[in-house]
């Protein structure tokens, strides 16, 4: 949280002007730890299984050849012969491989700290709703509570460090948020992205804490930053972050 989530918030950046990068910025982390874990058990290659149509395969593989060249990298999806999730679900099914995809739930999530996003499969298809059982962080706004809750969030250096006078751990705090602001349904999206590769891409999204965090820290950049400085510093860790350039 403190190496990736909030210097994040600190610049500012989201894509698009919805999407808080839940997923872009946990990509270079969890490559890093690859190589690592790699370089510890003496392997000679890494592997992902992002597919060959999106920015997480660039995020993987930047941060692959940037920490150790030396690795081969293999991408099943992108270089196997799997037409598609069906055979994806397949291959596990046949191997014992536990995935928490299935044929009844036929799109990808993705969670960590920050966020839970949901992308492929069904979701392709820009008419369909996400039905409510799909969300897990959130509740639908006609189900919250009625009654509003009061927060108080104190910055230091542009760091959140205190919640309604309660000082808390990276990691506390947001759990904390996520779980105060996604009762009272904050922090959905559903957003059609343009990626890196030039086609468009769904994605649906549940940062309830996060939304929090952006919301009050941009108004404490009215009234400190000027416009001009503020708006460069959010783009230039944008374009970084988000095609994997971290």
């Amino acid at each position: 949280a403190e190496d990736f989530l909030f210097p994040m918030l600190k610049s500012g950046a989201v894509y698009e002007d919805r999407y808080l990068l839940g997923t872009a910025v946990a990509r270079p982390l969890i490559a890093k730890k690859q190589v690592e874990i790699a370089k510890r058990e003496k392997a000679d290659a890494v592997s992902h299984g992002a597919t060959g149509k999106g920015n997480d395969q660039v995020r993987f593989e930047l941060t692959y050849k940037a920490l150790a060249p030396d690795l081969e990298i293999i991408a099943p999806w992108r270089e196997w012969e799997l037409k598609g999730r069906e055979e994806e679900i397949e291959y596990a099914e046949k191997r014992n491989i536990p995935v928490p995809v299935s044929r009844e739930k036929p799109y990808s999530s993705d969670r960590n700290l920050w966020h839970i996003s949901y992308e492929g499969g069904i979701l392709e298809d820009p008419w369909f709703e996400p039905q409510e059982e799909m969300f897990l962080l959130t509740k639908s706004v006609d189900k919250a509570p009625d009654k509003p809750e009061y927060l108080e969030i104190e910055f230091e250096n542009g760091i959140p460090k205190i919640v309604n006078g309660r000082k808390l751990h990276a990691v506390e705090l947001i759990q904390y948020l996520n779980a105060v602001a996604g009762q009272h349904g904050i922090g959905r999206a559903d957003i059609v992205e343009n990626r890196l590769v030039g086609i468009k891409s769904r994605g649906v999204y549940e940062t309830p804490g996060g939304t929090v965090l952006y919301a009050a820290h941009q108004a404490l950049e009215s009234i400190t930053l000027v416009l001009t400085y503020r708006n460069c510093s959010i783009f230039n860790i944008l374009d970084l972050n988000t095609v994997g350039f971290f």
